[in-house]
């Protein structure tokens, strides 16, 4: 476990560089809370936990960020009250703002997942997005999973980078920074304003993000979590390899030039690009290759009691 001092410094970035990007977080990751949106979301956990899922009475969300799972999930009926936690206050406000704007009713509590502010037994579900990689203290933050959980209730993760899958996606990051002044004259954009320092200053600093991205695994790293903290029938899936390859690529081409330029049928041709990948990586992929071979890494595992 990482020193005391460590952690703290963590959560602090965590906190700090998630306040800053919570404005311009949906438009820069495609978040949607229409019916694409929870298509999105429902596949993701259909993956996990089999068509139809819940419906959950009661659920709490780790590091929720805007919204994009818990406030898919109401809109959706699989769960019926929402609790959504960050340790961001700043991202906490943006979900708000989108949970008024859909005329949803969540909780928010701004918390570090090793310590949730909540009673034993709480909630039928915890669940996260993209989150786990993220967290300095897994041990105790899965111990805190299962204290909160009722007896039967099921964890749910999604979206954790795989280790292999991290060093494959360092190969379209790389070919996105070589073609971007090419790519910036065919779309008639602008190069993103610099820094002070000078380094390029895009909507997808990589400086940045790799100061908060904590973690990245193999199948048997999450197994091994969820274990230890007593959870039973732990199942690991791996998901998405040519649509996060795709994506990369676009991300770090986009992030070289001023957002406001880029025409909109780029983000339309990336948008449909990325959807029409995922589907072959669903249907072609992911029934034959093992986990450790995607990008992405779920978890789902069930609290004994």
């Amino acid at each position: 476990m990482a020193a005391p001092e460590k952690i703290e410094d963590i959560l602090d970035v965590n906190r700090r560089y998630h306040d800053v990007a919570a404005a311009e977080y949906d438009t820069k990751w495609g978040v949607d809370f229409g019916e694409v949106g929870r298509a999105q979301v429902l596949g993701k956990v259909e993956k996990l936990l089999g068509r139809n899922p819940g419906p959950f009475a009661r659920s709490v969300e780790i590091g929720a960020g805007t919204g994009y799972f818990s406030l898919n999930l109401l809109q959706a009926g699989v769960v019926a009250s929402a609790v959504c936690t960050d340790v961001s206050p700043g991202m906490l406000g943006a979900l708000r703002a989108n949970a008024d704007r859909l005329g949803l009713e969540v909780e928010t509590a701004a918390c570090d997942a090793a310590a949730l502010p909540f009673p034993d037994g709480s909630f039928d579900l915890v669940l996260g997005h993209a989150v786990l990689h993220h967290l300095p203290q897994l041990d105790r933050a899965f111990a805190e999973f299962r204290r909160v959980l009722r007896p039967g209730g099921v964890i749910l993760f999604a979206g954790e980078p795989s280790r292999r899958g991290d060093r494959i996606a360092a190969l379209p990051k790389r070919a996105g920074v070589a073609a971007a002044p090419l790519w910036r004259r065919l779309v008639g954009a602008s190069p993103a304003a610099p820094h002070a320092n000078g380094r390029a200053c895009g909507r997808d600093d990589h400086a940045l993000e790799s100061m908060v991205d904590v973690h990245a695994f193999t199948p048997a790293d999450l197994e091994r979590h969820a274990r230890a903290a007593g959870f039973e029938g732990v199942r690991i899936r791996g998901e998405e390899l040519l649509a996060n390859w795709f994506g990369w690529f676009n991300r770090t081409v986009e992030a070289s030039a001023r957002h406001e330029e880029i025409p909109r049928a780029w983000f339309l041709y990336a948008y449909h690009g990325y959807i029409a990948l995922q589907k072959v990586d669903r249907a072609v992929l992911e029934p034959h290759l093992p986990p450790a071979g995607f990008y992405n890494l779920m978890l789902t595992a069930r609290n004994p009691g």
